[in-house]
């Protein structure tokens, strides 16, 4: 007999949207939507500020038109990127980010061709500008929302994705998640049917199970079943075949729900090495474009930032001078990209210089911090003069914080990953410090989770990450407590 679908799956099949609610039909709308949007927005803007500035409504036949060719492309050019997934549409960073680039762009060239085609006096500055802020402060607006709602019917199961039944190994239905995360994403699951594992071991299994098969089949039928999901585990080649081999009768898409063992390494990024596929566990340095890309945003920022705090260093440098004896700059040994050596600047803000194999964290009430360079640490203005370490090439404004020569030859014995830190570039800041590891790791533990970030950060590099990290150190910096 055909088992019933657990328990939890049972509460995604009751209380579904009409079957039209579609994730398809769902992108659709969320595009018909973007252009109404857009349209509305540089209508209302021309006439609204013709009205203000002349009193009469302007040419708005002539923006009407620009507004409809504003949204189809920028429909397409979201199309291309493919913003309107549904998962595209709940990741908001992403969908932001995706939004501003691509209006900003959009007008860019668009203002561009007007002017190489000489129209451009056709359209009024202020309107032009009204409609690139209203347009994309609507749009931001919209997909926020748009977000929220989509996240909630993709946990309440309120998308129709079609109903499925699935084949499973027994006990797999219930340990794994397969079946809730089914449910989540609109797909309407009837029945499960649990095979033992003896019986799927079995080199008779089509004979044994010939009646259940068939009674599976007729009820796909009956009730216009459009998916069939095995859940079973993938060194069982020969069952899996046989059942394929069954179901073939049935005009649906059979699906191969990973097993635990290949879900997990299934979650990393899959690339092609000519007719094979590979999962990347881990990834290389970046590419020479994304190190471009990188190395762009540390001159430009490291030049702006030096221009910007100038008078901060030299007021820091004149208080270090006077207020202790020694050096203004403390230079230290680290380890930067690929584990090469390097000597990076600091505002000097201890009595001592250690550079050895012996270092002893900063602790706090640390009593060989001069009195200027406990605030000099409490706000990072101390870690001004490694912008002279990007600009050198030897540091990035954003990666894993270099440890001391000494520090780092003793974790590496005793933290697994952790020379993975090198593949990227030191930074002035990084993901570990924005989320609140910053500053003395009195445990093993701290540094570990302290490294896990470091990971996650090169494991998923991206310009817009680091500028992110830039901003959120920005916020952060004159919060902290953490250094001492």
């Amino acid at each position: 007999m055909v088992e019933p679908v657990a328990e939890t799956a049972q509460g995604f099949a009751q209380g579904f949207a009409p079957s039209w609610l579609r994730p398809a039909v769902v992108e659709r709308l969320m595009a018909v939507v973007d252009a109404a949007l857009i349209v509305v927005s540089g209508i209302a803007c021309a006439v609204g500020y013709h009205l203000v500035t002349a009193g009469t409504l302007g040419k708005a036949d002539v923006y009407a038109a620009a507004s409809v060719l504003v949204a189809i492309n920028f429909i397409l050019l979201t199309l291309v990127q493919q913003g309107y997934r549904l998962k595209a549409v709940t990741n908001l960073p992403r969908t932001f980010r995706m939004t501003l680039t691509t209006w900003t762009f959009l007008f860019g060239a668009l203002l561009a061709i007007a002017f190489t085609m000489k129209v451009s006096d056709e359209f009024s500055r202020g309107t032009t500008i009204s409609f690139y802020l209203v347009g994309l402060t609507v749009l931001l607006a919209w997909k926020m929302i748009a977000a929220r709602w989509t996240a909630h019917a993709l946990r309440t199961g309120a998308f129709a994705n079609g109903r499925a039944i699935m084949i499973a190994e027994f006990g797999l239905a219930t340990s794994s998640n397969a079946v809730e995360d089914l449910g989540q994403h609109g797909y309407r699951l009837m029945r499960v049917m649990e095979i033992p594992a003896k019986e799927l071991a079995s080199p008779l299994l089509l004979s044994s199970l010939a009646p259940r098969f068939e009674e599976l089949i007729n009820y796909a039928r009956e009730n216009r079943i459009e998916h069939v999901f095995l859940l079973i585990n993938w060194s069982r080649q020969h069952a899996i075949d046989s059942i394929l081999d069954v179901l073939k009768i049935l005009p649906v898409p059979v699906h191969l729900v990973p097993d635990a063992n290949t879900a997990r390494f299934l979650r990393y990024p899959l690339s092609g090495t000519g007719n094979t596929f590979t999962a990347e566990l881990r990834r290389a340095p970046l590419s020479w474009k994304e190190r471009a890309l990188k190395r762009a945003l540390d001159l430009i920022g490291a030049s702006l930032a030096l221009l910007v705090f100038a008078p901060v260093m030299l007021v820091t440098a004149l208080l270090i001078k006077l207020t202790s004896k020694g050096p203004v700059f403390f230079r230290q040994t680290r380890h930067g990209f690929g584990g090469r050596a390097f000597r990076i600047f600091k505002f000097r803000t201890m009595r001592v210089l250690e550079d050895g194999p012996t270092i002893v964290q900063a602790q706090k009430d640390d009593p060989r911090v001069t009195p200027i360079g406990k605030w000099l640490r409490k706000t990072s203005i101390d870690e001004l003069p490694q912008l002279l370490n990007v600009l050198k090439g030897d540091m990035s404004l954003v990666g894993p914080r270099p440890h001391a020569a000494a520090h780092n030859t003793e974790y590496e014995q005793i933290i697994g990953n952790y020379a993975f830190r090198h593949h990227v570039k030191p930074g002035i800041t990084g993901w570990a410090q924005v989320n609140g590891y910053r500053g003395e790791t009195r445990t093993l533990e701290l540094m570990q989770k302290r490294v896990e970030h470091d990971l996650w950060y090169i494991n998923n590099w991206s310009l817009w990450l680091d500028v992110r990290i830039i901003l959120r150190t920005a916020v952060s910096t004159f919060g902290q407590s953490k250094a001492y």
